[in-house]
């Protein structure tokens, strides 16, 4: 967006702060799901401001414009939005800008199905500290985008029983059962992928997540009303929900006036359902339910519980079925990453970019089975862009290869049997990396190394585990400035949680079935980036350790794909360290090269199995 149209709609939002009698307005990179991918109907940060992030938020007031993101997008925001004022999301964030901009009796807009009700509290805080206040409006941006995209309308698909490893009516009557205990008489769900999760759906409103944008409401008698614009319920979805619905929406009599199991209605309805909850207790998650929620169903007369979604833990923990089908999904994913990996040893870097590297990556997964696209954009970042650890890659500026560059790549796909999600770093051409990034690269491997092989007690949190792979970097006195480790699902979000890796708290104990990524890094500004990533699930080792006092977990490693030899120092590595690379190795080359090998095989190709077995040879 240049600065010509930029201005206009920054003038445009000021005409309606002043026929509001506003001082500013709050725009969240957010939409009524607070999900990290937004449909384009929702991407109003990107609309005002011309920011791409993922992450961020933006203030404009009278006079003043001010954006908000985070260190990994200091210089995109810069670039993107020249014209704003630019403070950090964290340590400089919008309620501390507001509480100095505004005066006695100014008056601040809000969108309350965008914000949810914690951030309103903080929000509300700092601007009532100033004399001001805060009030909920419509969304001014959707007022003046005369083009603003149509909602998404993707069809919804069943997703298998078989792979889910539970039923519908087995995850309602758990979520049921779990309200019940917490003496909660119903949810709302508002988050698509415990949506998805919960009835056992996927559908396609979002880029690189398979979730159809909806709400529903759990009751404690197990029975759950959906809203979603009907134009994406195809009528095998319609009929299968029905099915249940007349198969388990009976009384011990006749079935007469008994609740059906599964409603469906538009998401205008919604509005009329909270407001039936009346005298009730209902539980509104806290990370994504939105401030209108809470607000409709107060002034109904109901109780708001903001919490945790049950749906939110239950799913991170696989089911024995779920993990068969991501192993697999592994195993197909780790012959296209070796094809990919093969192929960049083969090449003249001059003749590639980084957007050919992508392209590449994309075009191999697409070959396997059950694929269904990307899991998110592929960082492919060489030299300076892979210290970038959020690069965001672009076909015009993409970086043309060259001889001895440090090539970070990561990248990830969703089949319909799992979501991957991979990052390794190759040295290209000769390959010839000075020792500072041979030793920065070993330090990152085995701090991946340390808490690959972690055990660790059944109440320990990610926050507990997250120095193991910071350790060896930290005794030369660096770091990485982000988190070792998020959730992942099964063909739902790269990114999921509630537990996590990282320095932050999070009182999530790590359990059983739970995916994670183990990916620590090494980011040296203008020069290169190292960061090593596989997906690991917790598991609990069997056998246990003689005389364990407390049941003792462990991870197994399901990414599958080798380290660049050339980027090791070998002379670091303890024994131990040594012996685990060359068992991992010999375990990619035994699971991936048959499948490489052999003609009969979809993935055929003699030269990425020549390339696995030199990759994979014993340091």
């Amino acid at each position: 967006m240049d600065r010509v149209e930029q201005a206009r709609r920054l003038a445009a939002l000021r005409g309606e702060l002043a026929q509001r009698e506003l001082a500013a307005f709050v725009v969240p990179r957010a939409d009524e799901h607070q999900h990290s991918y937004l449909p384009a109907a929702s991407e109003r940060l990107a609309w005002i401001s011309g920011f791409t992030g993922s992450w961020g938020t933006a203030v404009i007031g009278r006079d003043r414009a001010a954006l908000f993101v985070d260190g990994r997008y200091t210089l995109q925001a810069r670039d993107e939005a020249p014209d704003w004022e630019h403070h950090h999301l964290v340590t400089a964030p919008p309620e501390t800008w507001l509480g100095r901009m505004l005066g006695a009796g100014d008056c601040v807009g809000y969108d309350p199905r965008v914000h949810t009700s914690d951030g309103v509290r903080t929000l509300a805080a700092a601007i009532e500290r100033a004399g001001a206040s805060l009030r909920p409006v419509d969304n001014l941006i959707d007022a003046i985008w005369t083009d603003r995209p149509a909602p998404p309308r993707a069809p919804v698909e069943l997703y298998p029983e078989a792979i889910a490893g539970a039923s519908r009516a087995d995850k309602r009557r758990r979520i049921a059962e779990a309200l019940t205990a917490d003496r909660l008489d119903a949810l709302v769900i508002s988050a698509p992928d415990n949506l998805a999760w919960l009835l056992n759906l996927r559908g396609g409103d979002l880029p690189m997540t398979p979730v159809a944008l909806g709400f529903a409401i759990v009751r404690g008698d197990a029975t759950v009303a959906v809203f979603m614009d009907g134009a994406k319920l195809p009528p095998e979805v319609r009929a299968a929900l029905a099915a249940e619905a007349k198969s388990e929406g009976k009384s011990d009599g006749d079935g007469a006036g008994a609740p059906a199991a599964v409603t469906l209605a538009e998401p205008a309805a919604l509005a009329g359902a909270l407001a039936g909850l009346a005298g009730r207790r209902v539980r509104v998650d806290h990370a994504t339910g939105s401030d209108w929620i809470v607000r409709t169903l107060r002034a109904a007369g109901a109780t708001p519980d903001v919490g945790a979604d049950p749906c939110t833990l239950a799913k991170a923990c696989k089911t024995a079925a779920e993990l068969a089908a991501i192993r697999a999904a592994h195993v197909r994913d780790g012959v296209a990453v070796v094809r990919l990996l093969a192929w960049l040893a083969g090449i003249t870097p001059a003749d590639e970019t980084e957007w050919t590297v992508a392209l590449r990556a994309a075009a191999l997964r697409a070959e396997g089975e059950h694929h269904r696209g990307p899991s998110f954009r592929t960082i492919a970042g060489a030299g300076p862009n892979g210290a970038l650890p959020h690069y965001a890659l672009h076909e015009a500026t993409a970086r043309r290869l060259a001889d001895d560059d440090v090539l970070l790549i990561d990248s990830g796909a969703q089949y319909l049997d799992g979501t991957t999600d991979v990052t390794r770093t190759v040295i290209l051409g000769l390959g010839l990396p000075t020792p500072e990034i041979r030793r920065r690269y070993t330090q990152v491997l085995q701090g991946h190394l340390a808490l690959g092989n972690a055990r660790f007690p059944d109440d320990t949190t990610g926050a507990q585990l997250d120095l193991l792979a910071r350790q060896p970097l930290w005794a030369d006195g660096v770091d990485y400035d982000h988190g070792t480790g998020h959730g992942v699902g099964c063909f739902l979000a790269v990114h999921e949680g509630p537990h996590g890796i990282a320095k932050r708290p999070n009182a999530i104990a790590l359990r059983p079935g739970m995916i994670l990524s183990n990916e620590p890094g090494y980011y040296k500004a203008g020069a290169y980036g190292i960061r090593i990533e596989n997906l690991v699930v917790v598991a609990k080792l069997d056998p246990q350790p003689a005389g364990a006092e407390h049941t003792t977990l462990g991870f197994e490693t399901l990414t599958l794909a080798p380290y660049d030899r050339r980027l090791i120092d070998v002379a670091l590595l303890a024994p131990g360290e040594r012996a685990t690379v060359d068992a991992y190795h010999a375990r990619v080359r035994d699971t991936l090269t048959p499948l490489l090998d052999r003609s009969s095989d979809p993935a055929f190709d003699p030269a990425a199995a020549a390339f696995l077995a030199a990759a994979t040879a014993p340091l």
